[in-house]
């Protein structure tokens, strides 16, 4: 590895890493709904849909499209951090969209076939708090390192 690449490395900024991070928790909350035992009646686990009695962690209910949709965003977020533009409109952009579904699973019938998901309450409120906690990452950090080759411009002063 060259020191270029490792001072690259080294150098990212708060929202990429907040990025990269959040990534790293779906993905590893989307490998974790596939453990039995870590997901209890994991012998129920579903394709889809709220006939699916798996809970990860005892507690939110799980299916394998609802573990596909973590392990997508989990690859998303590691990708977002390659740059502080893209790691900023991942977070902004999944934080809407679990602000989105939390509204969507506070709407349906959860016994309905709309709950395709599944979702339940704790499943709600849990990405109620990620749309917000993406949204606050995404628009709360700097763009810029403490490294100052790898600054963002600023304008005319």
């Amino acid at each position: 590895m060259s020191d270029r690449t490792s001072s690259a490395r080294a150098a990212r900024s708060a929202v990429q890493l907040a990025a990269i991070a959040v990534g790293a928790v779906f993905l590893l909350v989307g490998v974790l709904g596939f453990i039995p035992g870590i997901t209890t009646n994991y012998d129920s686990l579903e394709w889809a849909g709220h006939h699916s009695e798996a809970q990860l962690l005892g507690l939110f209910n799980v299916s394998v499209l609802h573990n596909a949709v973590h392990l997508i965003f989990g690859v998303a977020g590691l990708a977002a951090g390659i740059s502080a533009a893209v790691a900023r409109i991942y977070l902004l952009v999944g934080g809407a969209i679990y602000l989105l579904l939390w509204v969507y699973g506070l709407v349906i019938d959860h016994t309905s076939d709309a709950n395709f998901v599944p979702l339940d309450t704790a499943d709600n409120w849990l990405h109620f708090g990620l749309g917000l906690g993406m949204i606050a990452l995404g628009t709360l950090l700097p763009r810029w390192t403490s490294d100052p080759a790898r600054q963002m411009p600023r304008g005319p002063r």
